[in-house]
């Protein structure tokens, strides 16, 4: 359903005023296919149902908790969308006499419950004399509620480690795994980074560690793998490990890769970052007792 632009006609004008109103996004069944460059959302998936056209011109508002910046034109809610392009002669009734200001666009919709604010393809233009406040890039929110989480690398489990004067063998299974796994180095961990009413909200996990084993060799595992346990043996472990051909020093480095999604103020967004930690790794033979 595209917006369509509404001619307004009659010598009707007003000052649009501010009305916040806290909005959730669509969630499925209906979502957004499409938004506008201030976050306002033009083509639904599912149409929530059709509205006639309409007229601008009178205006009104009250104040509401945070969220979305909705305003009243002509009596129909609306969110702003930007200076009209190109700007109406002034010879227009919609500028109601005035030489100042500018004319602006007003996406109409409605607050639907869970499908959030849900536009109806009319696009209303109204004067003001002052620009629309934009809502804020939600990327750089998402940033800062990353930034809030105090990610970290993982705490790196390994049998054996050189850390503990262990020494391993040539042919003998080694054991990876994430050491004391919590929200900081595993997740998941969500926090809202929030400004002047607007917020979005970023949850991050650990999606995968790659462990460069030092000898060339890159073993990738999902999960927070399995401690070793003196019980194993020397068994291989169920899901992270690794053996050695070779003896030798090696500087095994885990690399956490963090998935992070957020969503808020109609957009949605996925950033990736890798994260890292070393430990060295030290890796004899069996020496065979001849007489």
């Amino acid at each position: 359903m595209l917006s369509r632009r509404l001619a307004l006609v009659g010598a009707a004008f007003a000052l649009a005023v501010p009305v916040t109103s806290a909005v959730a996004w669509a969630e499925d069944p209906v979502t957004c296919a499409s938004y506008g460059p201030h976050g306002v959302c033009l083509i639904w998936s599912e149409s929530p149902g059709g509205e006639g056209t309409g007229g601008g011109g009178g205006a009104g508002g009250g104040a509401g908790d945070g969220g979305l910046n909705i305003i009243v034109v002509d009596g129909r809610q609306c969110v702003p969308a930007g200076l009209t392009q190109p700007q109406p002669p002034m010879t227009f009734p919609i500028w109601g006499g005035h030489t100042d200001g500018a004319i602006y666009d007003c996406v109409a919709g409605t607050v639907a419950g869970r499908a959030g604010f849900v536009t109806t393809g009319v696009t209303l233009q109204y004067w003001s004399a002052t620009a629309p406040v934009p809502p804020p890039d939600p990327a750089v929110l998402a940033r800062e509620a990353v930034s809030e989480m105090a990610l970290q690398a993982i705490r790196v489990g390994i049998a054996p480690s050189a850390e503990d004067g262990a020494v391993g063998l040539v042919g003998m299974p080694n054991w990876m795994w994430i050491d004391r796994p919590d929200q900081q180095t595993f997740g998941p961990i969500t926090r809202t980074a929030s400004t002047g009413g607007w917020s979005v909200t970023a949850t991050a996990r650990v999606a995968s560690v790659s462990w460069d084993m030092g000898d060339g060799q890159i073993v990738t595992c999902r999960g927070a793998g399995t401690p070793y346990s003196p019980d194993a043996g020397r068994s291989s472990s169920p899901d992270c490990g690794h053996t050695y051909t070779a003896q030798g020093q090696y500087a095994v480095q885990a690399t956490s890769h963090w998935v992070v999604t957020w969503a808020g103020i109609g957009r949605t967004g996925t950033i990736r970052l890798d994260l890292r930690e070393s430990v060295p790794v030290t890796i004899g033979e069996v020496q065979v007792l001849r007489q």
